[in-house]
């Protein structure tokens, strides 16, 4: 079961690379950037899930928290940039 998510992980993540890389404009190179982090995430706690580990878990609450801070701050550039113009 871990291997199908890895799998679909592992698409979705080259999915998000794909709009990182050949998004015409800032707005698509966040979501890609965003959905890139959040596939990383899901990598992360399957992996952790697996092994019984949970070392990494500290690491995903502070990504976790991060994450949408770091959206709203490119959102707030782009709302900005649009305004000068």
């Amino acid at each position: 079961m871990t291997l199908a998510t890895f799998v679909i992980l592992g698409v979705a993540a080259g999915a998000f690379m794909f709009r990182l890389c050949a998004g015409p404009s800032i707005a698509d190179r966040a979501i890609g950037l965003s959905g890139l982090v959040v596939a990383g995430m899901g990598a992360l706690a399957t992996d952790a899930i697996r092994t019984h580990a949970g070392a990494y878990l500290p690491t995903l609450v502070v990504v976790a928290l991060v994450g949408p801070v770091s959206t709203a701050m490119v959102a707030r550039y782009i709302e900005g940039r649009d305004g000068d113009r």
